[in-house]
């Protein structure tokens, strides 16, 4: 509480005994520097928005804090490593007839090089040839496209690698990993002009989705709109750029209320400012997640190893799949083995003695209550929480096993979350001990895919910074990272959520935390690999076969 002057000086009256005197005089210097202190680390000020010509402060009209020779290096390296295709420019006025069309476009599986059989072990490459609605080939390359080699009845399923030519033609990679029936499916999800549109969007409206906070002292209340990037206007701007981390955060100055009145976090508006027919690039069944056809046979026969064939060891992101399924669970390609933790005692024979610490989004806290409802003993504790944010705690007494959950900072689009359960995921993991006995799980992309990626670059590194130096303090502490997944696309989710925003963001995440001491469920590659639709949040079987990866991080041993 702040001590005003009046107050000193009343203090001061009411005691003239020397020592009292000397008591209340250093109990108000004491107080008044924590109170400043206080004030430092937590409120906030406002300021009159204005923008620096340093490349480094500025992306249009989103904000950045100034970054070391170093990280700047970085960041350009990163953005030259997720560089995508150019794509072409939209003809005026648009029309679908020059667009790809995945009706008139079609894959072809070519020959075995060496003639003869497929064998486990050997490598599948097919050639995707994209047309207009005309017929006409495409001569440019940009489209998003997904491919999955599978068979229904063995319950298996891997992801292809696709490759662009840029000159419409695309090369898919497979690894054939099971003996029998393989089909080939491709999927054009966003045709090049669609990433035209999607690219244009994040450079002039990053701001399509708003924030809203609201403010209250006494029996006022104000609402402003907050975000990362705040169109300039002669308001003045609350600034609550996290000190600890410089990640940026925004709010409009109430009229009435000061910055420090602002009590919650919630999503705002979506504001849909397409150009006249844009949206004709995103339909569904016409150009937005639409099978490609086979131009001749769709599957191969893959018989078993030959001897001499060597075996598909651990492949990198950029070089080959992570895993693949088979009779429905996910088998990884290389490090550590997935087992199976199929009852409740064996998750908690796992568990037993050790805290996991989950943070991140919605598709985090899938994982959260997956463990919940597969632990009967693993009781959750009311903390009053907010259904969507957290946070959450569940202990299993017996067991001593403690399971958190806490979501990141902003901008996170959940209903409500009061400012004083605001947290980056980077202070809280400065916060924390661990040790032998502690996991750590991050998974930290959709809610930032309106944004300029620079956005989510920074913010990953400074959840990188937090990662070493808690790796430095206790080299016993398990870290998992989880990776993007596709989903369904509409036209609100691809405009704020589209597979291509998440592709780019998953592809920065593998690159930031490459070369640390984590571990990775590739939910991208499970979400693409398995026969159920994609979602944000994915089915329960997927769900499971993700608690399987990181149990199996946690309990090598167990096996």
């Amino acid at each position: 509480m702040k001590v005003r002057r009046q107050e000193v000086s009343t203090c001061l009256r009411k005691y003239s005994g020397i020592f009292l005197f000397l008591a209340v005089s250093v109990s108000v210097f004491v107080l008044w520097n924590m109170d400043m202190l206080f004030k430092k680390k937590v409120k906030s000020s406002f300021i009159i928005p204005t923008f620096s010509s340093d490349p480094y402060m500025q992306h249009g009209f989103c904000t950045f804090q100034p970054l070391s020779p170093k990280e700047a290096l970085e960041e350009d390296l990163i953005l030259e490593s997720i560089a995508w295709p150019e794509t072409p420019p939209l003809p005026s006025p648009l029309s679908l007839e020059v667009t790809s069309d995945p009706v008139h476009s079609s894959f072809t599986i070519l020959p075995r090089s060496a003639g003869g059989q497929w064998h486990v072990g050997d490598s599948l490459e097919v050639t995707i040839k994209m047309y207009d609605y005309q017929g006409r080939p495409k001569k440019s390359g940009g489209d998003v496209l997904f491919a999955r080699l599978h068979n229904a009845a063995l319950g298996a399923g891997v992801a292809g690698q696709v490759v662009d030519h840029l000159n419409g033609c695309y090369s898919a990679v497979f690894s054939l990993l099971w003996e029998g029936h393989a089909q080939v499916e491709v999927t054009l999800v966003h045709p090049s002009e669609a990433v035209t549109v999607l690219r244009r969007l994040t450079a002039e409206q990053p701001d399509r989705i708003n924030f809203e906070s609201l403010f209250r002292s006494s029996l006022v209340t104000e609402t402003a709109t907050c975000n990362v990037c705040l169109r300039p206007t002669q308001q003045p701007l609350c600034n609550y750029t996290n000190l600890h981390t410089g990640d940026p955060w925004f709010c409009y100055k109430p009229k009435k209320l000061s910055c420090d009145d602002r009590i919650d976090h919630s999503k705002g508006n979506f504001n849909q400012n397409l150009k006249t027919n844009e949206e004709m690039l995103f339909q569904d069944g016409v150009n937005m997640k639409v099978s490609i056809r086979a131009s001749g046979p769709a599957n191969v026969t893959v018989f078993q190893k030959n001897k001499d064939q060597p075996e598909v060891k651990s492949l990198k992101v950029k070089s080959g799949p992570s895993g693949y399924y088979y009779q429905h669970v996910w088998r990884a390609l290389g490090g550590t083995t997935v087992h199976h933790f199929n009852t409740s005692s064996a998750i908690s024979q796992c568990l037993e003695g050790r805290a996991v610490h989950l943070y991140g989004d919605s598709t985090i806290r899938q994982w959260f209550e997956h463990l919940i409802e597969a632990l009967p003993d693993l009781k959750q504790f009311d903390l009053h929480s907010q259904d969507q944010a957290g946070p959450f705690l569940a202990l299993d007494y017996a067991k001593n096993i403690m399971v958190t959950y806490r979501c990141h900072g902003p901008p996170i689009r959940f209903a409500s979350v009061p400012t004083s359960e605001l947290r980056y995921i980077a202070n809280e993991l400065d916060g924390i001990p661990g040790g032998p006995n502690t996991v750590i799980v991050i998974g930290i992309w959709s809610h930032f895919s309106t944004f300029p990626v620079e956005i989510y670059i920074r913010r990953l590194q400074r959840i990188r910074g937090a990662v070493m130096r808690l790796l430095a303090r206790a080299p016993g502490t398990l870290v998992v990272i989880r990776a993007a997944n596709p989903k369904a696309l509409t036209l609100y989710e691809t405009l704020t959520n589209s597979d291509w925003y998440s592709l780019q963001r998953d592809k920065v995440l593998r690159v930031v935390f490459e070369g640390l001491n984590v571990h990775l469920v590739d939910a991208w590659e499970m979400g693409l690999a398995h026969h159920l639709p994609h979602s944000l949040h994915p089915q329960p079987p997927i769900i499971k076969n993700m608690i399987d990866v990181l149990l199996s991080y946690i309990c090598p041993e167990l096996y």
